[in-house]
C-alpha cells in the first residue's frame, strides 16, 4: 500500500525538512536491501555499533529521497558536528548534502522526516498501518519452532487464503514492523513471528503485530541471559496475546500451562494434549514409523486421522500448534490430511564446499546453539555416510545460553558422542575449560581462539573428512573455512583500478540523462580481473547494480561485503536458497524458471522478492515472447512472492552498423513489451537494453538503465579498441638454456629449432588460461619490452619462449598481455574476441591491485 510522504510525517509525528514530492511503498534499515529506491523511506536507525546516517549518501545517490532521522543526529548535521556529503563521482559536482542543511540550494531534492527516535518511529508507522486491516492475524512467540509453524501454516493455509506472513524469520523489534508493513489489501491473514531477548519487548510487537490468535511454541534456554527464569521469560513472552480471541498452546507442558494460568488471559484456549482427553483437542496417539509419523486426534468430539513425513519430535510439536490453528480456523479435516501429508522441510542455512586433500566442508557458522548443533551434526553423518569420510567437528564457544558451563558442555559431549564424531576440535576459553567432558575415544584438539587454530598446523593435517564448522559469529569461522580452500599460485594479473574507473567515468559521459543508471558486469570474475575488488571500487563510485552470471559469484561479493544491489543472469534452479539468502536479484525468463522461484521463495516465506524480466526481441537464447506477456502479468498479478523490478531485452549486433535496421527492430518490440509490463502494475519497472556498444551507438534506447560490459574492462566492442587498459598479465623467467640448432623444444617435439637459441621457461600455461594455440610461434609475450615467441607447445604449467636475441636473465618478468602489448593481439591470432581471453585466466592466477 501507498502513502504520500506528509501522511507518514502526520503518522509518527514527524518534522519534515523538504519539500519533495513522493508516495512511499517501501521501508528501509538495511542499505543492502535496496530495490526500489524512488518508492522507499530509509530509517536511519542507531545500534551500539553502527550508524544509519552514515548510509545516507550512498542511498541519496542509488535514488532515496526520503529520510527519517533523529533529532540529536540532525541538530549535529545542521551545527556541522556531523559531516554528510554526497561522494560525486565529478570533482567539480556540488555536494547534494553539506555541513549546513539549512542553506540548501535543494530543497524539493530530498525529504528529511525528523523524529526523536528513528526506531519508535518505525513501530508507530507499523502500529498506524495494522490499524487499517480488520483480518485474522495469527501472532507466534517462544523460543524455538517459531519460523517452522509460521511456514508449515502457510503450507497449509495458503491454497485457500491470500496469506502475508513474515518474511524468514524477522521477529524482532526492527523486523517485525518490516513484516506488518507488508499488509496490503488483499490480505486475507497475516501470520508474523515475535522473538525477544529482554524484559519489556514484547509490548512494542504486540501494539505493531496486535494479533487475533495467539500461538506459543516450545520455551527453552536461547536468549535466556537477560531473564531471571524461564518463568519470567514465558510470562513476557505470553504478553503477546492479552487481546487475543484464542492461544494455543502444548496443554502438557507444565510450565507454559502455569504461566498461561497466572497471566489470566481473557482469550478461548486451545490446550493440546496427549495425556488429558478433557482438552480441546486431544491427541490420542502418535506412531512413528520409518520415514513418516501417524497423528490421530479428537477436537469437538470427532476422530481423525494424518501423517506427516518427519519423525522427530520438535517437528511433532510444532505440526500439533498448526493443526491447532487450523482446526480453529474451520479448515476441513479431509484438507488438512492432504495438506499435512505434503508438508515440506523448512530450509537450513548450511553451506556445502570442497575442501582441500579430499575433505568437504560443511560451513554453519550463522549461529551456535544446541538444538542448531543438533540439526547441523544429523546433516554431518548424512553427508559423510554418503562419501564414506570421517567426521570432523570444529566446534566454537556456545555463547549467551543461560545454562552452566558445565551443564551446557556436558550436553554437548553427549551430542558427539551419540553422533559418532570422530575428531573434535574445540575453539575459546569455555569449551576448552571442559576438555574433560569428551569421550577419550575421539580425537580431542582444543584452542583458546580461532587465531591460535589458525596458527597451529592443524588445519594442514586433516585428510578425507567431512568437517562441520560450527560457531558463533564472533569466532570468525570464516577464517577457518578460508583457510581450509586455499589457492596459491605464481603467475600475476596485476588490475589497474583507476583505469578501470577511467573508462566507467568514459561510459557515464555517454549517458544522455544523468538519472540514467548503471549496471555494471561483473560475472566470471568480473571478466578475469577478480569481481571482489572490481565490485568494492564500482561500489565506491555508486553504480546502481552488479551483475553476475551465477548465485555463487553473487554470494561470495555479499561474504566478502559487497552491499549494492546485485543481478544474477543466469539464476539455477538449486541456487534459490543461495539468492534469497544473500538478496541476489535473479533473471526472469521463461515460466518454469518463474514458477520455481515463486514456489520456492513462498516456501522460504519470502515477499516481494525482486526479479528481472527478460524478453526476448531477437536474440533467440533467452526471453519471454512477446505472445507471453499477458499470461506473464497474470502470473505475476496472482501472487506476492516475487515482483518486477526491471524488464530487459539484449541486443543482437549493437557493435556493427550492418545490423542497425535489426537493432531498431528490437528497440521498437521491447518498448512495446515493456510498456504493456509496466501499464500493468503501479510502482515503476525498470527498463534497459543497452549493452557497452548500445551505450554509444544508440544513446536513444538508453531508457532508464544501461549495462557496461567490456567496455568497463578497456575494450571497445565497436572497433577492439583499447579504451584504457585494466588488466596486465605477467609472470617470471624461471630458467634459461641454450639450446643447439636442430634440436627440439617441448611435447611432441613441436618446437623445431634453426639456429642456436637460448630458451626460457615461464610458469604459465594452458591451466592458467593461456591458449595452446598460441604456441608454436603463432604469438608471443614482451620481455624487457622486446617479442619473445613462443617455443613448442604450450604446456599445463609451463611454457617456452625464445629470448635469443633478448637481453634477460632469471627472474627477469615476461608480460603476456598489457599496456604495451594489448589483449586484442592475442586474441585476433586466436580468432576471437577479448572477452574469452581474458575469462580464461584461472582463479589459481594470483591478482594484485592498484590505482593509479
Amino acid at each position: 500500500m501507498s502513502y504520500a510522504i506528509e501522511s507518514i510525517a502526520q503518522s509518527i509525528g514527524a518534522r519534515r525538512v523538504g519539500e519533495y514530492e513522493a508516495t512511499i511503498d517501501w521501508l528501509l534499515t538495511d542499505s543492502r536491501s535496496l530495490s526500489f529506491p524512488e518508492e522507499t523511506l530509509f530509517f536511519a536507525l542507531t545500534t551500539k555499533r553502527n550508524s544509519g546516517v552514515r548510509y545516507i549518501p550512498e542511498l541519496y545517490d542509488r535514488g532515496v529521497r526520503n529520510f527519517v532521522i533523529s533529532e540529536e543526529e540532525f541538530k549535529q548535521v545542521e551545527n556541522g558536528e556531523l559531516r554528510i556529503e554526497s561522494a560525486m563521482q565529478d570533482d567539480d559536482a556540488q555536494p547534494i548534502l553539506n555541513s549546513q542543511l539549512s542553506t540548501l540550494n535543494f530543497p524539493s531534492t530530498l525529504n528529511f522526516l525528523i523524529v526523536p527516535n528513528p526506531l519508535k518511529a518505525l513501530q508507530k508507522l507499523a502500529e498506524v498501518h495494522r490499524e487499517r486491516f480488520n483480518i485474522p492475524v495469527i501472532g507466534i512467540t517462544g523460543s524455538n519452532g517459531k519460523t517452522i509453524v509460521k511456514e508449515w501454516l502457510h503450507q497449509l493455509l495458503s491454497p485457500d487464503r491470500c496469506i502475508v506472513r513474515s518474511p524468514r524469520s524477522y521477529n524482532s523489534q526492527i523486523g517485525v514492523p518490516l513484516s506488518v508493513w507488508q499488509l496490503s489489501e488483499e490480505a486475507e491473514l497475516g501470520i508474523f513471528e515475535a522473538g525477544i531477548s529482554e524484559m519489556g519487548e514484547m509490548g512494542a510487537l504486540k501494539r505493531m503485530i496486535k494479533p487475533s490468535i495467539g500461538i506459543l511454541t516450545n520455551i527453552g534456554g536461547a536468549h535466556q541471559e537477560n531473564f531471571f527464569s524461564l518463568q519470567e521469560k514465558c510470562m513476557e513472552k505470553l504478553t503477546l496475546f492479552k487481546d487475543c480471541d484464542v492461544v494455543i498452546y502444548d496443554g502438557d507442558n507444565e510450565l507454559i500451562s502455569n504461566c498461561v494460568a497466572k497471566s489470566m488471559l481473557t482469550a478461548r484456549e486451545i490446550a493440546w494434549s496427549r495425556t488429558d482427553i478433557e482438552r480441546p483437542l486431544y491427541i490420542s496417539r502418535v506412531t512413528k514409523k520409518e520415514d513418516h509419523t501417524v497423528i490421530a486426534y479428537r477436537y469437538l468430539n470427532m476422530d481423525n486421522t494424518f501423517c506427516i513425513p518427519f519423525i522427530d519430535d520438535a517437528s511433532i510439536e510444532n505440526v500439533l500448534n498448526c493443526l491447532a490453528a487450523c482446526l480453529y480456523l474451520m479448515t476441513p479435516a479431509d484438507q488438512i490430511t492432504e495438506r499435512m501429508a505434503r508438508l515440506e522441510p523448512i530450509a537450513m542455512r548450511l553451506e556445502v564446499k570442497e575442501g582441500k586433500n579430499n575433505c568437504l566442508l560443511i560451513n554453519d557458522s550463522y549461529n551456535s546453539d544446541l538444538a542448531s548443533l543438533d540439526i547441523a551434526l544429523d546433516f554431518l553423518i548424512r553427508r559423510s555416510e554418503k562419501k564414506g569420510l570421517k567426521r570432523t567437528l570444529i566446534l566454537s564457544d556456545i555463547l549467551e545460553t543461560g545454562q552452566s558451563t558445565a551443564t551446557l558442555y556436558r550436553r554437548v559431549a553427549q551430542l558427539v558422542q551419540s553422533r559418532g564424531i570422530d575428531k573434535l576440535i574445540g575453539v575459546g576459553p569455555e569449551i576448552s575449560s571442559c576438555a574433560a567432558r569428551f569421550d577419550d575415544g575421539i580425537e580431542r584438539y582444543f584452542f583458546p581462539n580461532t587465531e591460535a587454530l589458525l596458527k597451529s598446523e592443524l588445519l594442514k593435517s586433516l585428510h578425507s573428512e567431512v568437517i562441520l564448522i560450527k560457531g558463533s559469529r564472533v569466532f570468525n569461522f570464516d577464517l577457518v573455512s578460508e583457510a581450509l580452500e586455499l589457492k596459491v599460485h605464481e603467475t600475476i594479473l596485476e588490475v589497474n583500478l583507476g583505469a578501470m574507473v577511467e573508462n566507467l567515468n568514459h561510459y557515464r559521459s555517454m549517458l544522455r540523462h544523468p538519472e540514467t543508471k548503471m549496471i555494471c558486469m561483473v560475472k566470471a570474475s568480473a571478466y578475469g580481473a577478480g569481481s571482489y575488488e572490481i565490485a568494492k571500487t564500482l561500489q565506491e563510485h555508486h553504480v546502481d547494480y552488479l551483475a553476475v552470471a551465477v548465485a555463487d559469484e553473487g554470494s561470495e561479493l555479499r561474504k566478502a561485503g559487497i552491499t549494492s544491489s546485485i543481478i544474477i543472469m543466469d539464476p539455477e534452479l538449486t541456487a534459490f536458497k543461495t539468492m534469497f539468502d544473500y538478496k541476489l536479484e535473479p533473471e526472469v525468463y521463461n515460466f518454469h524458471l518463474l514458477d520455481a522461484l515463486i514456489k520456492a521463495a513462498e516456501k522460504e516465506g519470502i515477499t516481494n522478492f525482486p526479479i528481472h524480466v527478460k524478453l526476448d526481441t531477437g536474440m533467440h537464447r533467452l526471453g519471454f515472447e512477446a505472445e507471453d506477456i499477458p499470461l506473464l502479468i497474470r502470473r505475476l498479478k496472482n501472487q506476492n512472492a516475487v515482483i518486477p523490478r526491471s524488464v530487459f531485452s539484449h541486443f543482437v549486433g549493437s557493435d556493427s552498423p550492418q545490423f542497425d535496421a535489426f537493432t531498431r527492430q528490437q528497440i521498437e518490440l521491447f518498448e512495446k513489451g515493456s510498456q504493456e509490463l509496466q501499464a500493468a502494475f503501479s510502482h515503476k519497472i525498470l527498463r534497459h537494453i543497452c549493452n557497452t556498444a548500445g551505450i554509444e551507438r544508440f544513446p536513444g534506447a538508453q531508457f532508464d538503465m544501461v549495462r557496461l560490459g567490456i567496455g568497463l574492462y578497456g575494450v571497445s566492442p565497436i572497433d577492439n579498441s583499447i579504451i584504457h587498459n585494466v588488466s596486465t598479465l605477467k609472470t617470471t623467467i624461471l630458467q634459461i638454456r641454450d639450446v643447439p640448432e636442430e634440436d627440439t623444444v617441448g611435447y611432441s617435439r613441436m618446437g623445431h629449432l634453426i639456429r642456436p637459441s637460448r630458451i626460457a621457461a615461464i610458469p604459465i600455461g594452458y591451466a592458467d588460461g593461456l591458449n595452446r594455440h598460441l604456441g608454436r610461434g603463432n604469438a608471443y609475450c614482451l620481455v624487457n619490452g622486446k617479442k619473445a615467441p613462443y617455443v613448442g607447445n604450450i604446456c599445463m604449467d609451463v611454457c617456452m619462449i625464445d629470448v635469443t636475441d633478448i637481453d634477460c636473465r632469471e627472474g627477469d618478468q615476461a608480460i603476456i598481455f598489457g599496456d604495451d602489448l594489448p589483449i586484442t593481439v592475442l586474441s585476433d591470432k586466436l580468432d576471437t574476441i577479448p572477452y574469452e581471453v581474458l575469462t580464461s585466466i584461472s582463479t589459481r592466477v594470483k591478482r594484485i591491485y592498484y590505482q593509479d
